[in-house]
């Protein structure tokens, strides 16, 4: 992949990332007077993790969403709930910042860590394909269809069925 294309892909995620805050943010405000803070934050962001789900396949790395992509997705997931909650926690009980306003700051602290483990899960053999000399790289990127079968062993198990 070359670095003009790379550079396309942090541009996108960053596109998809901003559109998914928003989201979750709606999501979050609108639930926020109805549950606890946390309950609201932990729905909008599963809600909102859907969503992203389809954005970064189809817009961001241009890949097809498989099954086995959308069940390994929420890994990606993890580091920035992980980080997320730990920073809302943090930002309400010890900073004292606003129930409405923490979350989106907690958001922001995640986001370079969102985009390495969901290309590494969406683009299979991305790193590969990124370390890998001119020659080499060519065969294990993906085709100019968007699928990713060839990319990797281990994205053939989902290849089959579609989400």
């Amino acid at each position: 992949m070359s670095r003009k294309e790379q550079l396309g892909q942090v541009f996108r995620f960053a596109l998809v990332g901003g559109v998914n805050t928003g989201t979750f943010f709606v999501i979050y405000l609108l639930l926020h007077p109805w549950m606890p803070y946390f309950a609201a934050y932990s729905l909008a962001f599963v809600l909102a993790m859907v969503g992203s789900f389809f954005m970064n396949t189809y817009f961001t790395y241009r890949t097809r969403p498989t099954w086995k992509k959308f069940f390994l997705f929420p890994l990606t997931n993890i580091t920035n709930f992980v980080i997320q909650s730990v920073g809302l926690y943090a930002l309400v009980t010890w900073a004292g910042m606003d129930t409405r306003i923490a979350p989106l700051v907690a958001a922001v602290v995640a986001i370079p860590f969102t985009f390495l483990i969901s290309r590494k899960i969406l683009v299979p053999g991305a790193a590969r394909a990124a370390a890998a000399p001119p020659a080499e790289a060519g065969s294990v990127a993906e085709s100019s269809t968007g699928s990713s079968a060839g990319s990797s062993a281990g994205s053939s198990a989902g290849s089959s069925s579609r989400v």
